[in-house]
């Protein structure tokens, strides 16, 4: 039997890992500035990590949502006083599309309606309704395409107030992601997010921000929203919440009240995922993680404006988009070919992205800088 042939492969395959760094099955080392989508947060086989999942695996690595689950409260005990959302709820699912889905269905529940307000770039997901809100026409089959979506420019506060004039009535959601990352490492601007915020109140719909890139410290904040200093109905989150072990889980406004059989899923939450989920946020309170992000973060953006050739630099924390004046593909195949290190692309060719774990330092920076100046300048960068 073949594999179902849909990812492009790099022709590398990785063995092991360590905090920022991976090694291939010849012994290789590279640096990870991509973390598998951003998924790494707090580095690879972080020790407390693999502790904790391996000692939950002794005792017990599955049962259904049926049964007291102790931990499932612990992690939302944990994960309300890291983010700030304590009196929110919090429902465990498996990724992020499923956690964008769930919270599409909370609010068309919520407010009886369907029509949900997207924005051009935006990436939410591939099933259903999530990739019905995603501006990809090609990863949408026949089946997800719907009028329900309205699609509208990012930052564009004119055409959100004619969306809300002409769709008010008829709107269950805005959903938005705190710094879209495959569009290219877009900021939604904190007086339009706060724009987003009062036209949802003024119409009675459910504002959702997806964080499962942005989210878990990523932005030097937990939630890059909270840059904006907004309270959004609904939240979506995964990718670093598990740091590889799939989880993720929507934070829900008190005022949304819930309902048995309203929402469900078979592996969401389960011993092993909350012992990762729980791991996750020990180490980043432990290490300062997030703190980490916006200082190493800042650093990182700064250096990166003063090379030639660079355009723009996006972004908040340890989530960047460095925009060069020529198609990016080709540097990023020399950065891993020549010297050891991945990167990440975009939806925007000329856009590097940039999703390192959030426990990088100064020293794997500084090895970056060097092979990409050398790269720019066609030179070779020093030892270090």
């Amino acid at each position: 039997m073949n594999l179902f042939d849909v990812y492009p492969l790099f022709d590398i395959t990785p063995v092991r890992a360590q905090g920022a760094y991976v090694w291939d099955d010849k012994g290789k080392r590279y640096l990870d500035l991509y973390g598998g989508h951003a998924v790494i947060s707090i580095g690879h086989s972080h020790p407390h990590y693999v502790k904790r999942i391996a000692r939950q695996l002794y005792d017990i690595g599955f049962y259904s949502n049926s049964v007291q689950m102790p931990m499932q409260q612990e992690l939302a005990d944990k994960l309300g006083e890291l983010s700030g959302y304590e009196d929110y709820s919090l429902f465990l699912c498996n990724s992020g599309a499923e956690a964008n889905e769930n919270a599409l269905k909370l609010a068309s529940f919520q407010t009886g309606r369907k029509k949900v307000i997207a924005f051009k770039g935006a990436f939410h997901g591939r099933t259903s309704a999530a990739v019905a809100a995603t501006d990809d026409t090609k990863i949408q089959a026949p089946i997800n395409q719907t009028d329900n979506i309205i699609f509208l420019p990012l930052n564009d506060v004119a055409a959100f107030a004619q969306a809300l004039q002409e769709h008010g009535s008829d709107l269950a959601a805005v959903i938005v992601e705190g710094i879209q990352g495959v569009g290219g490492v877009q900021l939604p601007g904190p007086a339009f997010l706060k724009t987003l915020a009062a036209g949802c109140e003024k119409v009675g719909a459910l504002l959702i921000l997806d964080e499962v890139q942005s989210g878990y410290g990523r932005s030097g904040k937990f939630f890059a929203h909270q840059h904006a200093d907004i309270k959004p109905h609904l939240i979506t989150m995964a990718k670093g919440m598990g740091n590889g072990f799939p989880v993720a889980g929507v934070l829900i406004h008190p005022d949304i009240e819930s309902r048995h059989g309203m929402l469900g899923t078979t592996f969401g939450g389960n011993y092993l995922a909350c012992a990762a989920a729980l791991a996750v946020l020990e180490v980043i309170k432990e290490e300062n993680l997030t703190e980490n992000a916006q200082q190493i973060g800042q650093r990182l953006m700064n250096a990166l404006r003063q090379l030639p050739g660079v355009k723009d630099v996006r972004g908040q924390g340890l989530m960047i988009g460095v925009e060069l004046d020529k198609p990016c593909a080709p540097i990023r195949k020399q950065l891993l070919e020549e010297y050891q290190i991945f990167t990440g692309s975009s939806s925007d060719k000329n856009t590097l992205r940039l999703l390192p774990p959030l426990c990088i330092g100064a020293r794997e920076v500084e090895k970056f800088l060097q092979a990409f100046e050398a790269i720019l300048y066609q030179t070779e960068p020093q030892s270090i």
